[in-house]
C-alpha cells in the first residue's frame, strides 16, 4: 500500500540540513518551510554541522511561519564551536535550541569513514585540518568534559534532546549509558546503522535504557543518491526497536539529492510496501514522538 502526499499532515521532521551552511544545501530553511508548510508539516528542525541554527530558524517561524509550521535549530558539538564547550551550549538552550549533538563531523570516526577519496556530502570547504576526536579513552572512560556537557543538560535543560552524533559505537553507547545514569530525559541515538556501525542488539540496548533510535531516509540508497545502507536495514531495525522507540526522518537536504518533503514520502512508502508499516506506526514515529521529544505536546 502507498501512501499519498496526505500523510506528512502533522509530520515533525526532526533532522532537516537546510542552509544557509558551509555545505552546499538543497534548500534552505526558509524554502524549507514553504515546503513543509504546503505539505502540512507540524515542524521541522535545521541540523548544522558547524554553526548554531536556533537563530535563523526561530526568526523563520516568527515571521515566515506558514499554515502553523514552526522551525527549530540545535548545536552540533564540533570543533567550529570548541566541541565539548558548556558555554556554548548554555548559550544555545537559553535562546531555544532543541537538539544539542555530541560531535559529528569532529569525531575520529567520522573522518575515517569518509577518507580514501570518500567526502561527506555534508562537509563544506575548510582551511583548517581537523584531524578528529576520541571521546572515549582506551580504559573505557568517557571524556570529562563529555561528561560535563551531559551532566549539565540532565540538570539545566531537561527538555533537551541530547542526540549521540557520529561516534564509534562504543563511543555512542558511554554516551547513552551516561546519560540514563545522570537523568537526561531525552536521547536520540542518531543513525546508529549508518557509519555508528553499530549491532541491532546495542540498539536494543540503548532503546531499553530509554534512548530513541533514529531512522533516516537520507542513508538508504533506495532515497538518496549518497545513501549506502540497503533496505534490509531498515526491516530490521524495525524489527528490533519497538515502535515507540523509534524517530523517523529524513537527514535529507543534501545538494545531491532529492529535497526533504519528496525524500520523506518516498521513505515511507519504502517502509510500507517493503516491510508493512501502518498508517498508525508512521504517526507514531514520524509525529507523535517527535512532537514529544521538541516538546511540541
Amino acid at each position: 500500500m502507498s501512501f499519498s502526499k496526505r500523510i506528512l499532515e502533522g509530520f515533525v521532521d526532526m533532522h532537516v540540513h537546510a542552509g544557509p551552511s558551509v555545505a552546499v544545501r538543497r534548500v534552505d530553511a526558509d524554502e524549507m518551510m514553504e515546503m513543509a508548510g504546503e505539505a502540512g508539516y507540524r515542524a521541522f528542525l535545521v541540523k548544522d554541522h558547524y554553526f548554531p541554527t536556533m537563530m535563523g530558524t526561530r526568526m523563520i517561524t516568527e515571521h515566515h511561519s506558514k499554515n502553523g509550521c514552526q522551525c527549530f535549530g540545535g548545536l552540533a558539538l564540533n570543533r567550529s564551536v570548541g566541541l565539548f564547550n558548556v558555554y556554548a551550549v548554555d548559550a544555545a538552550c537559553n535562546m531555544g535550541a532543541k537538539t544539542i549533538y555530541m560531535p559529528t563531523v569532529s569525531c575520529v570516526n567520522h573522518i575515517v569513514g569518509h577518507s580514501g577519496g570518500h567526502k561527506f556530502v555534508g562537509s563544506g570547504d575548510s582551511s583548517v585540518v581537523d584531524n578528529g576526536i576520541k571521546y572515549v579513552d582506551e580504559a573505557g572512560k568517557l571524556n570529562p568534559a563529555a561528561e560535563e556537557v551531559i551532566a549539565f543538560i540532565a540538570n539545566k535543560h531537561p527538555e533537551v534532546v541530547l542526540c549521540t552524533g557520529h561516534g564509534y559505537a562504543h563511543e555512542v553507547d558511554a554516551v547513552v549509558r551516561k546519560a540514563a545514569e545522570l537523568g537526561v530525559k531525552k536521547i536520540c541515538v542518531n543513525h546508529p546503522h549508518f557509519l555508528v556501525n553499530a549491532t541491532y542488539e546495542q540498539m536494543r540496548e540503548w532503546a531499553d535504557l530509554g534512548a530513541y533510535i533514529e531512522l533516516n531516509a537520507a542513508v538508504f540508497s533506495s532515497v538518496a543518491k549518497s545513501g549506502t545502507c540497503p533496505d534490509e536495514m531498515a526491516g530490521k531495525i524495525l524489527e528490533t526497536i519497538p515502535t515507540e522507540k523509534i524517530v523517523l526522518d529524513s537527514d535529507l537536504g543534501q545538494k545531491i539529492n532529492v529535497d526533504p518533503i519528496t525524500g520523506m514520502l518516498q521513505f515511507i512508502n519504502l517502509l510500507a510496501d517493503k516491510f508493512g508499516v501502518t498508517e498508525e506506526q508512521i504517526n507514531l514515529m514520524g509525529k507523535k514522538t517527535p512532537a514529544m521529544l521538541l516538546g511540541l505536546d
